[in-house]
């Protein structure tokens, strides 16, 4: 289940929460023997979701190897930012791959590390939405299907937005891109289009498959931490809000991940083996349209006359999530009527 067993609101201030807690339930962040994976001296935007992201992702996983890690990054954002040759952000055995082989390569680290008979190091590949969902898909499937003890991290901004904005297969309906302006009757993105990685890695069975946001990062830090527990393929898709792609201001970057969860129309859930394990409840929807109103990417719909259909579309998305995944804390209990469903199938 979902990490969130207590939150405190501070209304008003900027005092951390993590002091209220006892060691054992802070963040990696909140110690002093974080790994700092990540450090200063990287160039991302203000307001980097990514950034974020790959900070706890990585500093998490490094706490539950004891520091025993390698990591392999696609081509993108996050490598562009973090390595302006000859400079390094990265504080652990690093390697960069083209745009679309990072869970080979990371496949063949993990092969060469079992080879050397160095079962204790473990391997995470990591790559924005690009290189996971179109460029990389393949190669991912691969990863799956053979069973390489690797856990893939896709930081999704739901964009290419290190080579000017363009879309993606993670790319909502309704969204303005370099390549899906709206013009000419178009309102943006289509719907039909992309496609949901997290669940086709659950139809790869894998042990392991979460979606996370930046705006809880105690439960993003706890799904690493838990993947780093299973052995074999592993895969973990957090939203990260970027403020240029998305037209946001930099200081909205965890609020909009939020709003992207309280609408339905991101779940945010765990998986098994393919089975659904734990949903991160929300105790009241908000409508698409508190979360699309921030971000200039969808100013278009809301025009004289607005773009009712796209947004009746986006709202119906949320919604079918919110039914689909038991989103809501009166909801029934999705996990469990899935666990019934199958065993029904079994006895059938």
């Amino acid at each position: 289940m979902s990490w969130q067993p207590v939150k405190f609101w501070q209304t008003g201030s900027f005092v951390v929460g993590n002091r209220l807690l006892t060691e054992d339930e802070r963040t990696v962040q909140a110690r002093t023997e974080r790994s700092n994976s990540l450090t200063s001296g990287h160039r991302a935007c203000r307001g980097c979701g990514e950034a974020l992201g790959a900070r706890y992702a990585i500093d998490a996983a490094m706490r539950a190897t004891g520091g025993q890690l390698v990591a392999v990054n696609a081509t993108g954002c996050l490598e562009v930012f973090s390595t302006p040759y000859p400079e390094s952000s990265w504080q652990l055995p690093w390697l960069h791959s083209l745009f679309g082989n990072a869970p080979a390569v990371a496949s063949g680290v993990a092969a060469a590390l079992r080879v050397k008979g160095k079962t204790d190091v473990r391997v995470v590949g990591q790559g924005g939405d690009g290189a996971t969902v179109d460029i990389g898909f393949g190669c991912l499937s691969g990863m799956f299907e053979r069973g390489d003890d690797v856990l893939y991290i896709c930081y999704d901004n739901e964009g290419y937005m290190n080579t000017g904005v363009q879309r993606s297969g993670a790319t909502p309906p309704g969204a303005r891109t370099a390549n899906t302006k709206p013009v000419g009757g178009t309102a943006g993105n289509v719907f039909g289009q992309g496609k949901s990685v997290p669940l086709i890695a659950m139809a790869h069975e894998i042990p392991y498959v979460a979606t996370a946001t930046v705006a809880e990062l105690h439960d993003l830090e706890a799904k690493i931490e838990r993947a780093m527990g299973f052995h074999g393929p592993r895969y973990v898709h957090i939203l990260v809000p970027c403020p240029l792609g998305w037209g946001a201001e930099p200081h909205d970057t965890i609020r909009l991940a939020r709003l992207a969860k309280e609408t339905g129309l991101f779940p945010v859930f765990e998986a098994e083996h393919g089975v659904l394990t734990g949903v991160s409840r929300i105790r009241h929807q908000v409508p698409v349209t508190d979360y699309l109103r921030p971000q200039r990417r969808f100013a278009h719909l809301f025009g004289d006359p607005p773009r009712s259909d796209v947004l009746d579309g986006l709202q119906a998305s949320c919604d079918r999530n919110i039914q689909r995944f038991g989103l809501l804390e009166d909801a029934p209990d999705a996990v469990g009527d899935v666990v019934e469903l199958l065993r029904a199938g079994e006895g059938a």
